[in-house]
């Protein structure tokens, strides 16, 4: 089964363009958050933010950067909600960036999941620690 996504990248299914370069398109999400909900997403298939090769990271998140300012100033936003997600609710298994306009009082309430703290200081340095040594 041919991936959403890159049915949009070849043409074979329709959608509102607002961005494309050779490495990267954006266009309006069929079921948004609010009007001007862009997705971005690079034209290769790539599944996951750790499946994109470094090189392009740098021009990626330029152009979220870019369509940012451009969907805060075209719909008169106070802000953008900027997301990925990997894997765990990635309705389309292609790496994307969702660029949502915000506006205070929007109904939009931080993240859409509960917040879990850590257990103790302890919990926490030892969470930390974890991460640090997974970077080497």
């Amino acid at each position: 089964m041919k991936c959403a996504f890159c049915s949009i990248v070849s043409g074979d299914v329709a959608a509102e363009i607002v961005w494309r370069t050779e490495d990267s398109i954006a266009f309006l999400d069929h079921r948004p958050l609010f009007p001007g909900h862009v997705l971005l997403i690079p034209t290769r298939h790539i599944v996951t933010l750790a499946d994109l090769p470094a090189p392009q990271v740098g021009p990626l998140f330029q152009a979220a950067q870019r369509l940012e300012r451009a969907v805060e100033a075209a719909l008169d936003a106070e802000g953008t909600f900027i997301a990925i997600n990997n894997n765990v609710s990635q309705s389309v298994p292609h790496m994307h960036i969702h660029i949502v306009p915000r506006r205070k009082g929007d109904g939009l309430k931080g993240f859409f999941w509960p917040r879990r703290g850590y257990d103790s200081e302890e919990h926490l340095r030892e969470t930390a620690g974890k991460i640090r040594a997974a970077l080497v």
